[in-house]
């Protein structure tokens, strides 16, 4: 799942109904390159709920390959896949940063990782928004997953409300 070849790049392609392994195998066989993100899932069949693990984008995998060297023709007629996504008659890559953050809230099985759990009296930095590299600690937790934090601003401690994403333990 790392990222190979200086010009390389990601693409999306779309696979058939619940062939998302045929087609990530058969890619792998002919030597690209794949990243299939995969989520658990939960429903609620005959009474009953089952928790599954499905893309985390139904229908699309993400390919890496050079558009000018390899034969990337071959990803629309694998057993498995339907198309790759392109805007005219080139495929379209996908933004590298978009594919590596997505890579990096994966295992090394594709699966995506929960978001980190802080509990109160946690110690967090600020990664992202107005407080970025702040050092916080955790008061209290909303239902919608805000988290509020304490911080020394200006000499004093201030209660400041942020997303669990803008947050990391310490």
């Amino acid at each position: 799942m790392t990222y190979h070849g200086p010009d390389a790049a990601w693409f999306l392609a779309q696979f058939k109904p619940n062939s998302h392994r045929i087609a990530e195998r058969n890619l792998i066989r002919q030597g690209f390159q794949t990243f299939l993100p995969l989520h658990e899932e939960t429903r609620r069949a005959r009474g009953k709920f089952t928790t599954q693990i499905r893309p985390l984008f139904p229908g699309y995998l993400f390919v890496a390959f050079d558009i000018e060297k390899d034969g990337w023709r071959k990803v629309n007629s694998t057993y498995g896949i339907t198309r790759i996504v392109s805007l005219g008659k080139d495929p379209t890559p996908v933004p590298l940063d978009l594919v590596c953050q997505l890579m990096q809230r994966c295992d090394r099985e594709g699966q995506l990782l929960p978001v980190e759990e802080f509990k109160p009296g946690d110690a967090v930095e600020v990664i992202k928004g107005p407080f970025a590299d702040f050092i916080a600690t955790v008061q209290s937790i909303d239902a919608d997953r805000r988290v509020w934090v304490l911080m020394e601003i200006m000499g004093g401690q201030n209660r400041v409300s942020v997303s669990a994403e803008q947050v990391r333990a310490v």
